[in-house]
């Protein structure tokens, strides 16, 4: 219990600091400059600079359906983790619009340091297992149907809707240029925050119930596992052991698989240095 209430208040405090760096890279500098963060944040700021209306009441809005089919079709906690953001991201945005100075400068400046601070607020999200909802979900969703369409492939074609609605809205190409640099800045720290560049966490289950854990990381965190068939050497007892390769950020979600299963699984984790294949860096031509 009580490691679940520290585990809980960590959450909160990641998500809560993380919303917060997010909206100051999109109120203080991204958005003065008619920059876009990309997604349906980006979508949220195009309207508001053409009606008006609050940044966060739009995000949420939007959110709304995504986050009700996401729940039905990839599970509860991961939902309830990203609603909770959703909602905070939501207050954070139209509460620091009010209060953030509007750095009107230039669009290099702009667009790195908007960039890096967009980053940084993701990266703490993620860290936890939650994400900020929108073209995140919608990708994930597309990609369990059809599996050759990767996650990151649709991210960027939605990104790239997004600039170009930017540019035409704000009716300056080099905005479109700008959101670019900053997508950049932000993915390439996230890469480096989250991944290690291309590292990532092999982790060894001993337990039993391994058929449920294994369906369990299938469905909320979308990796494969690997069944070995495994002996004891001291009690001679034939156990399975589970081998799962994610990314950093994920192995949070793997623990809390497990131990809706099974509390008393031995669990190994340790670092990947580099990893190829299926879902992570592809094979060199």
């Amino acid at each position: 219990m009580k490691n679940n209430i520290r585990k809980n208040i960590t959450d909160v405090l990641y998500f809560f600091i993380g919303s917060i760096v997010y909206s100051v890279a999109v109120n203080m500098f991204l958005s003065p400059n008619g920059i876009s963060p990309g997604g349906f944040t980006g979508v949220a700021t195009v309207i508001n600079h053409v009606a008006n209306i609050p940044t966060g009441i739009i995000l949420f809005i939007f959110n709304i359906p995504v986050l009700i089919l996401g729940y039905i079709k990839m599970g509860k906690s991961f939902i309830l983790k990203t609603s909770f953001v959703t909602i905070l991201l939501s207050i954070s945005l139209d509460v620091s619009a009010r209060l953030l100075p509007q750095l009107q400068t230039d669009g290099i400046l702009a667009s790195m340091f908007g960039g890096i601070l967009m980053g940084i607020g993701l990266s703490l999200i993620l860290l936890r297992g939650a994400t900020t909802g929108g073209v995140d979900i919608i990708a994930k969703l597309i990609n369990k149907r059809h599996r050759h369409i990767s996650v990151g492939k649709i991210i960027l074609m939605a990104d790239g809707v997004v600039i170009a609605l930017n540019a035409v809205v704000y009716k300056n190409a080099e905005s479109a240029l700008y959101s670019i640099i900053a997508m950049y800045m932000g993915t390439r720290l996230m890469d480096v925050l989250l991944y290690g560049a291309d590292k990532g966490k092999i982790i060894y289950i001993v337990t039993n119930s391994p058929q449920e854990i294994c369906s369990e990381i299938n469905h909320t965190v979308g990796r494969g596992v690997t069944k070995l068939s495994v002996v004891g050497a001291y009690t001679g007892e034939s156990r399975t052991m589970l081998m799962c390769t994610v990314r950093v950020h994920e192995v949070s979600a793997v623990h809390n698989a497990i131990k809706r299963h099974d509390e008393k699984a031995f669990i190994v984790v340790t670092d990947a240095g580099e990893i190829i294949g299926e879902g992570f860096k592809m094979h060199n031509a």
